[in-house]
C-alpha cells in the first residue's frame, strides 16, 4: 500500500565521496533563502534512535551479519520515516533524505549480497509505504570526488564492495523512473545549478 501525501520526498542517492553531502548542503542554502517550507534529514539517523544505530553501523571495531546490518538499517528508517518525514510531508514540505531505501539496495543487496527480495521487501516495511517523488543519483564512481581517507566500517568495506554498489545503483538507475542521474562536475556550484533544475523540470519547486 503507498502512503499519499501533500509534500514532495526526494532522496539523494550516490557511492561513497562523491560529494553527495556537499550537494545536499547547497540545496537546503537555496530552499531556505528562498522561503520553501523544506526538511532535511539522513539515513541512517533523524531521530534519537536514528542516530545511536548510525554510530554502530560506522563503528570499525564491531563485527555483524550482513543481516543483522540490513535490520538495523530499516529500523532506523522506520523510526525516522514515521515521527520525521510523514508528518512533514503532510504539513506540505519538500523532504529531502540524505539516502533512503535506494542506498540499503544498493550496499545490503548488491554490495553484502542479501537476497534482493528480502531487501525490496524490508524496504517497504521500513519506509511505511512512503511513495519518492524523486531521486537524485549523484553518478560517479567511489570516493571519485574527495581526498579523504575511508574513516568508517562502511567506507572501509573495500574495493570490491564499493564496485558492486556502484554497479547496484545503475541497475537501479535503470529500471526506475524517479531516478535522475546527476554528472558530478568539478564546479560543485554547476552541479548545484544542474540539480536546481532538475527540480524545477520536476516541478518540485
Amino acid at each position: 500500500m503507498t502512503y499519499s501525501h501533500k509534500g514532495k520526498l526526494i532522496t539523494f542517492e550516490g557511492c561513497e565521496g562523491v560529494g553527495k553531502s556537499t550537494q545536499i548542503r547547497l540545496l537546503e542554502k537555496y530552499l531556505t533563502d528562498a522561503g520553501v517550507p523544506c526538511l532535511f534529514t539522513r539515513e541512517p539517523g533523524g531521530t534519537p534512535v536514528g542516530e545511536r544505530v548510525r554510530e554502530l553501523l560506522k563503528d570499525e571495531n564491531i563485527e555483524m551479519f550482513c543481516e543483522t546490518e540490513l535490520l538495523l538499517f530499516e529500523a532506523a528508517r522506520l523510526e525516522n520515516t514515521r515521527r520525521v518525514i510523514i508528518p512533514a510531508l503532510e504539513a506540505g514540505k519538500i523532504v529531502v533524505v540524505d539516502r533512503y531505501i535506494d542506498s540499503t539496495t544498493a550496499y545490503q543487496a548488491f554490495g553484502r549480497g542479501v537476497d534482493k527480495d528480502t531487501v525490496d521487501m524490508l524496504n517497504r516495511y521500513g519506509s511505511a509505504g512512503v511513495k519518492i517523488d524523486l531521486t537524485l543519483f549523484l553518478d560517479a564512481l567511489p570516493f571519485a570526488n574527495t581526498s579523504r581517507q575511508a574513516s568508517d566500517r562502511m567506507e572501509k568495506a573495500g574495493e570490491d564492495f564499493h564496485k558492486r554498489v556502484y554497479e547496484g545503483y545503475k541497475a537501479i538507475d535503470s529500471e526506475e523512473a524517479r531516478f535522475v542521474s546527476v554528472p558530478t562536475l568539478e564546479d560543485k556550484t554547476a552541479t548545484a545549478e544542474y540539480i536546481i533544475g532538475i527540480l524545477k523540470t520536476r516541478k518540485i519547486i
